[in-house]
């Protein structure tokens, strides 16, 4: 059995441990409560604008536009969004094994990396990492995913990728969040619509001004307001996901610290019987 001072100093250790992760889930609520509540508010917008355009591409009459066509690269441009710290629990890794165990292939990606932790564990198993951003998900913003998709438009027109995607965690509510793949380019149908399910939807759609000014208008802010829609959601997912690790580590320190408390006061109700033991017989062989 471990010694009194030994068991005492752990103790301390676990208890110093404890007050770290306590603060930490107390910062990570209040973090989440403005997090969350910009994921609430522009989830209306994100799944709207993702619903309306594939809806209406479906009902285009098979337009011969960039933006609805693969391009003539294999290479494929997967923007990444995980976070600048770790210690929330399968939050990163969750996004990671959705690129390494995915079906992509490691030489046909080129990886838009959001979030140091993303960057570091892709460039680690060896993907090319075309630039980072780790400023990006701290404070998320509309005027950095318009920055971003301006340049993956650039890439995909300039022939040098041939797909786009977004790799982000979804946010469903405080417990649940869900790593999402999501295609961006080029953008395909919505299947309901295609099949001419749903009312109005066999009747055609027509564009004012033409379909290829029109497109070139609505598709970058389609894009943007999806890596937006993933920032915010991400943001709101990472503290819902660290606030629920730091709990269960403050829990866990508790159930240590009565475990250890259990073993010291044996271990100090055993010294002090030795100690009468011994009393007892020294006073004995006196006698």
């Amino acid at each position: 059995m471990a010694s009194m001072r030994d068991i005492k100093r752990r103790k301390g250790s676990i208890q110093s441990t404890q007050q770290i992760t306590k603060a930490m889930k107390l910062v990570s609520t209040v973090k989440l409560q403005r997090a969350k509540q910009r994921a609430e508010q522009s989830k209306a917008y994100f799944n709207c604008m993702y619903e309306t355009v594939t809806s209406m591409l479906a009902r285009t009459g098979g337009l011969n536009h960039p933006y609805l066509r693969a391009g003539q690269s294999g290479k494929k441009a997967v923007v990444v969004i995980t976070s600048n710290r770790g210690l929330a629990g399968g939050y990163n890794s969750n996004i990671i094994k959705l690129i390494t165990k995915g079906e992509f292939r490691k030489e046909e990606l080129e990886i838009y990396a959001i979030g140091k932790k993303g960057k570091d564990a892709l460039q680690r198993n060896g993907y090319h990492i075309v630039e980072e951003n780790p400023d990006i998900i701290e404070e998320p913003s509309y005027v950095d995913a318009m920055a971003m998709t301006g340049r993956l438009l650039k890439s995909y027109a300039d022939g040098e990728v041939g797909e786009i995607y977004l790799a982000y965690t979804g946010f469903k509510n405080t417990v649940v969040h869900e790593p999402t793949l999501l295609k961006l380019l080029p953008v395909e149908a919505a299947k309901g619509a295609e099949s001419g399910q749903g009312a109005g939807s066999r009747a055609m759609m027509n564009f004012e001004p033409e379909d290829e000014e029109a497109l070139n208008m609505i598709i970058p802010k389609y894009v943007t307001s999806l890596i937006y829609g993933g920032l915010v959601e991400a943001a709101a997912s990472e503290n819902g996901a660290r606030m629920q690790a730091m709990d269960s580590a403050t829990s866990n320190a508790e159930e240590m610290i009565d475990q250890l408390s259990l073993m010291y006061n044996r271990a100090r109700q055993g010294s002090i019987t030795q100690e009468l033991t011994e009393i007892i017989a020294g006073a004995n062989a006196i006698s």
